[in-house]
This record gives structure tokens, C-alpha cells and sequence, in this order.
């Protein structure tokens, strides 16, 4: 199932699934100033141009219609998704010429985001608005993916294995860690890929403690580990994967015993994610397999977070994370263990939570 940015009744029912949310905690509109959530709710651009510019916000009330904001450059985007008559198209006076639109309705009260708005729009916006702090709600309802989400989920995640299983083909004595993620970005877009999903990590040896190594001009040698961590974007959705490789001839006893720790770990994780248990449970899991083999300082990140229109978005896996799993959530299980003189091992899995535990994508 692809995911249309016209599929008006999808963006639709989730609104309606928000406004019940405002109406229940006393929000009587919710501006949307994140492009994630304006996306997830409206199908109108994913992305910000820049971050320091806006394409636009969205308005939803928790009774009456909604209201989409923009400037004239994306005014054709958002006529083919958006009601002409919800929609403002404003100028240079952005803030005073959606407080004339919003008013006309009856809107003269807004919950935000405080971790999506600048001080200068939350200062220009209570010339007009009264203002409450309201973070949190939208995402509340990206936590559990639609069947939909799931299946744009598997699709980018099974590219992602096409991907990781070419690699040992693609990395090669010589290769700088650079080229390598050159290549990578290369295969993605050749198979389809809108582009990647965060920019690919590749770690050689001693860069591979760093969990999130820039690739640099350091080469792969002959008996080496690479540690890649990489993901792509199809129909909107990301996936992100990590596998560590060993380039060469037969595996160092170290890499080996290193990486069985760190899949055993993983799989410790996973036999306990399922609804109803504690998400910080799977964290420790997974860190008792590096205790009980005197490692686990070794262990220095959240065991993996939720993935979908964005690579890290809730939940944390960290270990004081509150919450239970629930049904249809999509995380990535991802232990690692890293060591500044030697180098790191990663294992990444993207799960969805199913009735009766989890499942690889």
C-alpha cells in the first residue's frame, strides 16, 4: 500500500483520531508546526525547505474545520490535498494574517509545541493568540503504525537488506570509508530509493567504536571490520539498519566473539518485547548478556528507538523509559559494544510489535 499525498480520507481519519485527543485533554486548537506531524496529518509537505524556514503550518480544532497555512510558492501543493476555503495563503505579515484567518472562525486560543516553535513565533503569535504549551499530542497517535505505515515500512526495510547483502562485494581492500558510503548512497538511489534516510555511517576498525562515525579517508585494509549503518526513504518511510562486517580472510577470534555477544544480546531483547511489558525491560535484557560476560561498559547507547515517517522518533528503548509496548509499534533493536583501542560491533533489527511479541521486518 502506498501512502498518496491525495489519499484525502487517510490524512482525515487521523485528524479526527486528534481532535477526540484535544477534546479530551481541553485543547481547543492545535497548531502543527512540525513538518512530520503536518505531513502525518495533512499529506502536505514532508519536509521543511531549510531549517530555518517554514513551508507552512496546520490548524486543527478540536470542533469545526481545520485550516492549512502557507506562502504562494506552494499554494498549487496545497489546493490538490487542501479545501480552497481552509486554506491561507499569506504574505510577508504571516503571523497577523493567520490570526485574522483563525478569528474569523472563532479561534482565538491555541495549543503548541514547545519544541517545535521559535521564540520569535511564539512572541509574534501571542500578539494575537492566547497561548498554551500542548507537545506531545500528535506524536501520541505516531506511536502505533496503521497496517499501511507497516507495510511502507517493511517495503523500505526490505531494501535495505538488497542492500546490506551487496556489501561484501562493495567493500574492498582500498576503499576509502567515504567512497564506501558514496556507494551505498549510489546503490539505494539505483533501486529505487527517494534518497537516504540519514546520511550512512561507516566505521573502519578503530572508527567503528564512534556509533555514529563520519566516514572519512581512512581505508579498508585486508583483515578489518566495517561497521555500516545505513538507511533509505520509500514513499515517505524510512529504514535504518546496522550490520558490521569483516573484510578479508578468516574473522579475527575478537570480531567473532564480539559479534555473537551482540546478536545473542539482540535476541535476548526481542524474546522480550511484547505487549505489556515494560519498554526499558528490553534494554536490560540485553545489557545482562554483556554483564554476565563482563562487557557491558562497552554497551554506551539506548538499546533503539521507533522509526517510521522519521528514523528516530518515539519510543527511546533507554533505560529508564517509561511505557509499555503495544501492538503495532515499529522499533529498531540495535546493542552495540565499542572499544576506543579496538573498534565496535553493531546489530540492527527493525521489529513491529505484534499480539503476541515482535517480529523482524
Amino acid at each position: 500500500m502506498e501512502v498518496s499525498t491525495i489519499d484525502r480520507p487517510l490524512f482525515e481519519n487521523r485528524r479526527e483520531r486528534l481532535k477526540a485527543l484535544l477534546a479530551a485533554e481541553g485543547v481547543p486548537a492545535l497548531l502543527v508546526s512540525y513538518p512530520a506531524n503536518r505531513y502525518y496529518l495533512s499529506g502536505f509537505e514532508q519536509h521543511d525547505s531549510q531549517c530555518n524556514e517554514s513551508v507552512g503550518w496546520l490548524v486543527v480544532t478540536a470542533k469545526g474545520p481545520d485550516a492549512l497555512f502557507t506562502d504562494a510558492r506552494f499554494t498549487e501543493a496545497a489546493l490538490r490535498l487542501w479545501p480552497e476555503e481552509d486554506l491561507c495563503v499569506y504574505g510577508a505579515g504571516k503571523h497577523a494574517a493567520m490570526a485574522a484567518f483563525l478569528k474569523d472562525r472563532g479561534v482565538t486560543a491555541l495549543g503548541f509545541d514547545p519544541k517545535a516553535m521559535s521564540v520569535y513565533d511564539h512572541e509574534s503569535l501571542r500578539e494575537h493568540f492566547e497561548l498554551t504549551p500542548a507537545g506531545g499530542l500528535v506524536e501520541r497517535l505516531r506511536l502505533i503504525k496503521e497496517p499501511g505505515e507497516i507495510e511502507l515500512l517493511r517495503a523500505a526495510c526490505g531494501l535495505n537488506h538488497r542492500i546490506m547483502r551487496a556489501l561484501p562485494d562493495v567493500l574492498v581492500p582500498g576503499m576509502s570509508e567515504a567512497d564506501a558510503a558514496w556507494q551505498i548512497e549510489r546503490l539505494f538511489r539505483e533501486a529505487g530509493a527517494e534518497g537516504l534516510s540519514f546520511p550512512s555511517i561507516v566505521g573502519v576498525d578503530k572508527n567503528a567504536a564512534l556509533p555514529h562515525a563520519i566516514p572519512g579517508d581512512t581505508k579498508i585494509s585486508r583483515d578489518c571490520l566495517v561497521l555500516v549503518d545505513t538507511g533509505c526513504r520509500l514513499s515517505g518511510y524510512c529504514s535504518d539498519q546496522t550490520r558490521t562486517f569483516w573484510v578479508g580472510r578468516e574473522p579475527s577470534e575478537r570480531f567473532q566473539d564480539t559479534k555473537r555477544l551482540v546478536v545473542n544480546a539482540q535476541k535476548a531483547a526481542m524474546e522480550v518485547i511484547k505487549p505489556g511489558v515494560k519498554m526499558a525491560e528490553a534494554y536490560h535484557a540485553a545489557r545482562r548478556v554483556f554483564e554476565e560476560a563482563g562487557v557491558a561498559e562497552q554497551f554506551t547507547h539506548s538499546l533503539g528507538h521507533g522509526i517510521g515517517l522519521e528514523t528516530h522518533e518515539g519510543p527511546s528503548l533507554a533505560p529508564r523509559t517509561e511505557g509499555e509496548f503495544k501492538p503495532g509499534m515499529v522499533i529498531t533493536v540495535e546493542p552495540g559494544l565499542y572499544d576506543p583501542a579496538w573498534g565496535g560491533v553493531r546489530w540492527e533489527y527493525m521489529v513491529v510489535v505484534t499480539e503476541e511479541g515482535c517480529r523482524a521486518l
